[in-house]
């Protein structure tokens, strides 16, 4: 009867924890974005379009009519990127997001509206991403590629006219051309004398064997989480960050303010168990693995502000959210890609 009463006491206890834990975590839904000029006017993003800043973007869900109703307006920031929150856990799966057509950015006209798509769910928090929105411009860049000409529009029949009494039918007079005048005979040339033959020439020497052409990582879709980037037998691919580079002019001076200016980026690598050593980690994983990939789900620019952005929150629900996304990109998760290292010589 003791056991029972104690398992009683136990199981209520881990109730009111649970219970002070879920009521700690806010509810909460993010929704992000990238809007990009597109100059060729092709509805594609390519190598030619840029991002957007100072963008205004119209989010809008269906209302109870099925009609969409504007639902928050956001401006994109320098890098052409756009975050928002919404308080509590939202299905938005059939909002959609469109850059407002007033002329605003690299032209006059706006893409095509997206949609919401759900990434994940943690926390009691749900993130939707929206695929890039674009701007046009009113004609393509010059030094767009043009595509092949339109042809010309086929000519309407002709229209054809029943005779009548009043109306005879008509035929146009045959016109009689001159006759073509007869070519003069063409001049007989003489024969073309013979050329001795030429002398043979001597054989080429043999071409030099060439080295192996070095492999290219940087074109390679490539993600490495961070245990892999500590192996000694991949040094070699600290090749544009140094090991003892510090964090502080990395990350820049939020960063030296939270984990101090003497801290290198190698010692960065070996954080643990605290939110903001792992946020760290992980940001210093991603910067790598976006210089050594060009393909890697985030560019180095992106990385450092996304490190800053959850700094400056001040949210530990922000903090775990930016290095979780940055654990799917590491691992090769966000893309569906593998580790390229080799074993360094």
């Amino acid at each position: 009867m003791d056991l029972v009463k104690m398992g009683v006491v136990v199981l209520v206890a881990a109730t009111i924890v649970i219970t002070v834990n879920v009521n700690v975590v806010k509810a909460d839904t993010m929704v992000s974005g990238t809007v990009f000029c597109d100059q060729c006017k092709d509805g594609q993003i390519s190598l030619l379009d840029y991002p957007l800043g100072g963008v205004k973007v119209l989010m809008a869900c269906p209302g109870e009519l099925g009609d969409f109703t504007l639902l928050r307006e956001e401006t994109t920031n320098w890098l052409g990127t756009f975050t928002t929150s919404f308080a509590g856990t939202l299905d938005m799966s059939s909002c959609r997001a469109q850059v407002s057509a007033n002329g605003q950015g690299c032209g006059a006209a706006a893409g095509p509206a997206q949609d919401f798509r759900l990434r994940f769910r943690m926390f009691d928090t749900e993130t939707y991403t929206i695929d890039p929105l674009i701007a046009q411009p009113a004609q393509p860049s010059p030094f767009c590629p043009r595509s092949s000409p339109v042809p010309p529009p086929l000519l309407p029949p002709p229209v054809n006219r029943l005779p009548s009494a009043d109306c005879p039918p008509q035929q146009p007079p045959l016109v009689q051309l001159p006759p073509l005048p007869s070519l003069p005979p063409m001049p007989q040339f003489p024969p073309m004398p013979q050329l001795p033959p030429l002398p043979a020439l001597p054989p080429l020497p043999p071409f030099p064997s060439l080295p192996p052409m070095p492999s290219e990582p940087a074109f390679e879709a490539s993600a490495c989480p961070h245990q892999m980037w500590m192996m000694p037998q991949h040094k070699c691919y600290w090749n544009v960050l140094s090991p003892d580079l510090k964090v502080a002019i990395v990350f820049g001076p939020l960063a030296s303010t939270k984990y101090g200016t003497n801290i290198t980026l190698r010692e960065s690598m070996f954080g643990r168990g605290d939110p903001y050593r792992t946020l760290l980690r992980e940001g210093t994983t991603a910067l790598l693995n976006s210089y050594n990939s060009i393909q890697f789900a985030y560019q180095p620019l992106d990385v450092v502000e996304r490190v800053n952005s959850a700094l400056t929150s001040g949210s530990i629900q922000q903090v775990l959210l930016t290095a979780f996304r940055f654990i799917m990109a590491n691992s090769g998760q966000t893309g569906n890609v593998t580790c390229r290292f080799t074993t360094c010589v």
